[in-house]
């Protein structure tokens, strides 16, 4: 049976399905569209409780959390492609990069949305109230934090190719997102002349743009 991929507009199930386009494994796709507030239709808690995407349903396996979708799919679908060899330095950055994508990239990334966010979705009265304590937040911890994370990430592209090493693996689909997040940031990449180029080379990829137009139009939330 193919691979079935419950894929939300917007999302991190595009990496799934660029993932599954890069090892030529075949799948099907359930579109869902979000809510004008943003957030996913409630439809999806009829696949998983936490109603969230990606999910995907492999050999009878109901599988959420992109880390934990791309590495079952690297172990029973891509015949040892994307993962660097076991007990090698490329492994060792391979398994963090897999954990840190989610982990540490996407946690300021995402306080950085919600207080851009914050002042126009309160009441007008508060909104001068809210937008002070927001910019207050933005200056004082998320945006050293965003710039420390950021610039980590140019240093490693500096050493390497690719996050892992040489080679393009998983570990680059899974920075991806994080990456493309932060360039929907007016200027966050700016003066950091790798990850540019890292974002160029992925767009380039043909599994990349396939799995573009077959996931539809595809614009982080700003």
């Amino acid at each position: 049976m193919p691979i079935i991929v419950h894929h939300l507009n917007n999302s991190r199930s595009q990496r799934v399905l660029w993932l599954l386009e890069e090892i030529n494994a075949p799948y099907e796709i359930k579109y869902y569209q979000r809510t004008k507030a943003g957030l996913a239709p409630e439809e999806l808690k009829a696949v998983h409780p936490l109603g969230k995407s990606p999910v995907v349903v492999a050999d009878g396996h109901v599988l959420a959390e992109t880390g934990a979708i791309i590495e079952y799919l690297i172990d029973h679908q891509s015949d040892g492609r994307l993962r660097p060899p076991a007990e090698t330095e490329a492994r060792l950055r391979y398994n963090f990069w897999m954990h840190y994508a989610e982990g540490s990239a996407m946690p300021p990334l995402l306080m950085k949305l919600i207080f851009q966010t914050m002042p126009r979705r309160s009441p007008t009265l508060l909104r001068p109230l809210v937008r002070q304590i927001a910019a207050k937040a933005l200056t004082g911890f998320v945006d050293p934090q965003l710039s420390l994370h950021l610039g980590y990430w140019e240093q490693t592209l500096g050493q390497s190719a690719w996050f892992a090493g040489e080679d393009f693996s998983a570990a680059d689909i899974m920075m991806s997102f994080p990456v493309e997040a932060a360039a929907a940031r007016s200027g966050a990449l700016g003066g950091r002349p790798k990850l540019a180029g890292f974002l160029q080379r992925i767009h380039a990829r043909a599994a990349y743009q396939r799995a573009l137009a077959r996931g539809g139009p595809y614009e982080l939330l700003r």
